[in-house]
């Protein structure tokens, strides 16, 4: 193996030989002045001893669990990685067509160049670093809601585990902000649990839904198209997923006589017993009408469905003649026999609304109606986690407990929040107005949410291109849109549509100028598209 023979015989030396080459280092022999020379052919011998040592991978894509394998998140899909290695290039100094890369592809507002919302911010601040609450630069009322959440943590530090269901004092100031939302409609704290995001409660209440096996598997019907974190969970939980269309003609509107065949449907293979709605919705952006709600409340009742209302985006009403009814006051206000019996789970959030604060992971669920001993099942369950992130609660309270009238901070917090829901409105409306001024394109109203989900037109010479490149058509439009724009927006496959139709989602999030040129681009990118292939 090398001068001055093998120390342990030539095998082992050979494996030490091959351990060093695997590092990049040169193998040493005896230890003696001069440098050891060794030639190809030991090297090549002891390359061909280590790869015999190495063993098969225990996780392969063959063996690793299928559930996941299955699942698709189409927000962070392959667009996305593909977006990521584009960015990489242009800090390379590769020449594209464009300077940057525009996210457009996820509701994240920050991201996107909005503003924190000042209290939310300082009220973290203080709970992070109590000293600050010696210091005058911070408003009083801030400091007020900041003792009384370090208070309610052990040690009084942000740093401590709490509660697996969440700070106590925070969950009292969430069940109060849903009385005077729903107009005294009774909130109860035990009935609270914080949760890591919004995504954390679905994906628990999922968890501890689904059951049985073969046709007695539990379905959970979902809106197409639909926020692809539900098709991911049922997916990962190895449910059945029941699609139920959303009407595009209508204003993207939940039809009852849709649900109704949808269960009808699925009863043949799964047993459906979950009901999920998302409103306002996303990424179709439409918000239900009081009547919608009762026809879909009456139906759970009568099937027999756990409902799961996401309401992450109950701030965000933009259209006039659009208002937020949570799925809870209707559930309230059309009587005992409904409110005492259909069990409903519902969902808010930090990441969106006014606030886009998505990186603290702050949310809540509310669960009505749950059976005494499953309610200790869902306590358990949430308890293998801890506890959700504790500066996500402490934002999460001060959400559900503002500045109001008389504190010295709510002049600047209602200052802040109104721009940036009227900045959103406007938004919305020029979002709309541009795409449906484009040939092949058709937008339906942003009556609220953070997102369009417009129609595209998309020829059959690109269709047949799409599928040569085993791309769906909308992904590969949305391709070409990436790497000719560099505007990364979500092909409305990855969100579910109806069969022939082809969509994508984009975020109104950017600043109205920067909105405006990615608007135009987008236009004239698409008319060059239909120049090439119609």
């Amino acid at each position: 193996c090398g001068p001055g023979g093998c120390r342990g015989g030539r095998t082992d030396m050979a494996l030490r030989c091959a351990a060093s080459l695997a590092a990049g280092r040169q193998p040493r022999g005896p230890r003696r002045e001069g440098t050891v020379r060794w030639s190809s052919a030991a090297k090549a011998s002891a390359v061909k001893i280590n790869e015999k040592a190495s063993r098969e991978k225990i996780l392969t894509l063959e063996s690793m669990n299928p559930q996941v394998k299955a699942v698709e998140y189409a927000v962070r899909g392959p667009i996305v990685l593909k977006a990521g290695e584009i960015e990489k290039e242009l800090r390379k100094g590769i020449k594209k067509p464009f300077t940057e890369v525009i996210k457009a592809n996820i509701g994240d507002a920050h991201a996107m160049g909005q503003r924190p919302i000042t209290f939310l911010r300082q009220v973290v601040a203080l709970c992070t670093y109590p000293n600050l609450l010696d210091s005058p630069s911070f408003p009083e009322d801030a400091k007020k809601r900041a003792r009384r959440i370090l208070q309610g943590c052990g040690g009084n530090s942000l740093g401590s585990y709490t509660a697996s269901q969440g700070i106590n004092c925070i969950r009292e100031d969430v069940a109060s902000y849903i009385e005077r939302r729903d107009g005294g409609v009774p909130a109860d704290p035990d009935n609270i649990y914080l949760t890591t995001g919004a995504s954390d409660g679905i994906s628990a209440i999922l968890k501890i839904l689904i059951s049985g096996g073969g046709k007695s598997r539990t379905g959970v019907m979902i809106p197409i198209p639909q926020y692809p974190l539900y098709s991911a969970a049922i997916s990962e939980l190895d449910a059945i997923q029941v699609n139920y269309y959303l009407d595009e003609e209508n204003c993207w509107a939940l039809n009852v006589n849709e649900l109704r065949r949808a269960l009808n449907e699925a009863k043949a293979y799964c047993n459906p017993k979950v009901l999920c709605i998302i409103n306002p919705g996303n990424p179709t952006g439409q918000v239900q009408s009081r009547k919608c709600i009762e026809d879909v409340i009456h139906f759970a009742w009568e099937e027999k469905l756990f409902l799961l209302a996401d309401e992450v985006y109950q701030d965000n009403v933009y259209s006039e003649g659009c208002q937020f009814h949570s799925f809870k006051k209707i559930l309230y206000e059309m009587g005992p026999e409904y409110y005492n019996n259909v069990e409903l789970a519902s969902f808010h959030s930090t990441s969106k609304g006014y606030m886009g604060e998505c990186g603290y992971r702050g949310g809540y669920m509310e669960v009505i109606n749950l059976h005494p001993e499953i309610k200790g099942q869902l306590v358990k369950l949430l308890s293998v986690r801890l506890c959700p992130p504790v500066s996500g609660q402490a934002a999460m309270d001060i959400v559900v407990n503002p500045p109001v009238p008389g504190e010295e901070s709510y002049a600047q917090f209602i200052k802040e929040k109104e721009s940036v829901l009227n900045n959103l409105a406007k938004k919305a409306k020029l979002t709309e107005d541009m795409f449906n001024k484009i040939p092949g394109v058709h937008c339906n109203p942003l009556q609220g949410a953070m997102y369009a989900f417009p129609r595209i037109f998309i020829p059959s010479k690109a269709i047949e291109e799409a599928k040569a490149h085993k791309m769906a058509p909308d992904m590969f439009y949305c391709m070409k849109l990436l790497e000719e724009t560099g505007i990364c927006v979500v092909p409305g496959s990855g969100f579910g549509q109806r069969e022939g139709t082809y969509h994508f989602r984009i975020t109104i999030l950017p600043p109205v100028e920067k909105l405006k040129i990615l608007l135009e681009k987008v236009k004239d990118f698409h008319i060059k598209f239909l120049e090439k292939y119609a």
